[in-house]
């Protein structure tokens, strides 16, 4: 079982986490952001991750400090579960519309932490999930997780359709990138070792 426990607690966020990479999509715990709560679930249930967190952020402040810090522990719980990636599929790419919208991801697992970010979403703001905030979360998992992430939002005109394929697709990049190959018995590295 590919699995990890994280915490982490600040003067802006507690948060506990576990991550399960084979898992069946099941998503456990509320950040008090309703929209951003709703595209987790659509993250792991795309990626087929099951995600357990309980998460106690500054929200009377806004919630910058809650999306990034669950971004942070996400990808070190992650990258703790991957191990040394051995037999791991490790590149992938994805497609997925939503209606107008459609998101391109394309990821490595590479050892190395790097985000390149193509999005403009339609408007600042989904209920309390403010949409800068996207970017932000990825770029804590991507820096934790030690992996390379290119998402472009190549279409859509309603912003909540154009962040939720946005999850979506990083989600089943994700989701393909770390499948287990038949085929391969070692680390997918000329360097052996990501």
């Amino acid at each position: 079982m590919r699995s990890a426990t994280v915490q982490r607690e600040t003067g802006e966020t507690r948060i506990d986490l576990t991550l399960e990479l084979d898992g069946t999509g099941t998503l456990s715990g509320e950040t008090g952001i309703g929209f951003f709560d709703h595209m987790l679930h659509a993250l792991v249930k795309h990626a087929r991750f099951d995600l357990s967190f309980t998460c106690a952020g500054d929200l009377h402040v806004d919630d910058h400090h809650s999306i990034e810090d669950l971004g942070i522990c996400i990808g070190q719980a992650f990258h703790q579960a991957l191990g040394d990636g051995r037999g791991i599929t490790r590149f992938s790419h994805s497609y997925v519309p939503l209606d107008e919208a459609l998101c391109r991801t394309v990821v490595d697992i590479s050892g190395r932490g790097f985000l390149a970010f193509d999005s403009n979403y339609a408007r600042s703001t989904i209920g309390a999930f403010s949409t800068e905030m996207v970017r932000e979360f990825f770029k804590g998992f991507v820096d934790h997780a030690a992996i390379t992430l290119h998402v472009n939002l190549l279409a859509g005109i309603n912003a909540h359709h154009q962040v939720e394929a946005t999850f979506k697709s990083v989600a089943k990049a994700l989701r393909n990138a770390v499948a287990i190959d038949a085929g391969i018995s070692d680390i997918p590295s000329t360097k052996g070792s990501l």
